[in-house]
């Protein structure tokens, strides 16, 4: 599948925003003392810029056997995470590392050499010279499991919402009559469930829908990366 020069550009951008993002994110949940899913951040920090320099070869810092090694060990991380018994929620680690590993493996899959034409940007991509991918089903299956993801992901950015807007209505009645405060602080405190879904124990996450985003638009790019694979 022939990819748009001026798409790959806008995907460049948006990869380098997200390992902006994420390298503030990190920074300044470092120095207000707030929760951050380091691993994750750190991930997508890495991801990127990997990613920005598939889509632009003068972009990338380093070469692809190196990129394959870092993002092997990633999965290996996200996945004894995974499956590792589930003991007290740390502040610092997602709270779903699953996504996290299958995002590394396509990305170890997407930077297997598959050909070897000068000024080809990522594997597979159908540029002059280059190769078709050795396995367009696995391809598939991975641009599927990051259409659900980016679904999924959705869903909880709209739930964050409708936390947030449960809290502001529960201030609200506090400043009611007592009778009124006393019936609102029984309900369930729905902005700390939402807080304890992303692994956020010991304190508020900080910015988690600037999380969630970044976290849809690295899917979007794999996604259209593993498509045109196809």
């Amino acid at each position: 599948m022939t990819s748009p020069g001026w798409l790959d550009g806008v995907f460049v951008a948006l990869m380098m925003l997200v390992a902006v993002c994420c390298a503030g994110r990190i920074a300044i949940g470092r120095l207000r003392g707030r929760a951050t899913e380091l691993d994750a951040d750190g991930l997508h920090v890495v991801m990127g810029v990997a990613m920005a320099g598939m889509f632009e070869p003068r972009l990338n810092p380093l070469p692809g056997f190196v990129w394959r090694a870092v993002f092997a060990a990633g999965a290996a991380w996200f996945a004894w995470r995974a499956v590792r018994p589930r003991g007290r929620a740390v502040a610092s680690r997602c709270a779903h590392p699953v996504p996290h590993a299958v995002e590394c493996g396509a990305m170890v899959y997407m930077l297997l050499p598959v050909g070897r034409a000068p000024g080809v940007a990522m594997p597979g991509m159908s540029r002059p010279g280059a190769t078709m991918a050795r396995n367009p089903l696995f391809a598939l299956i991975l641009a599927l499991f990051m259409l659900g993801y980016i679904v999924w992901t959705t869903d909880r950015l709209a739930s964050l919402s409708r936390a947030g807007a449960t809290t502001r209505r529960g201030t609200d009645q506090s400043r009611q009559p007592a009778a009124a405060a006393s019936q609102a602080i029984q309900r369930p405190p729905v902005a700390a469930v939402a807080d304890a879904k992303d692994g956020s124990a010991g304190g508020p996450s900080l910015a988690p829908r600037l999380a969630a985003g970044y976290k849809i638009a690295m899917s979007i790019a794999m996604g259209y990366m593993l498509v045109t694979m196809l």
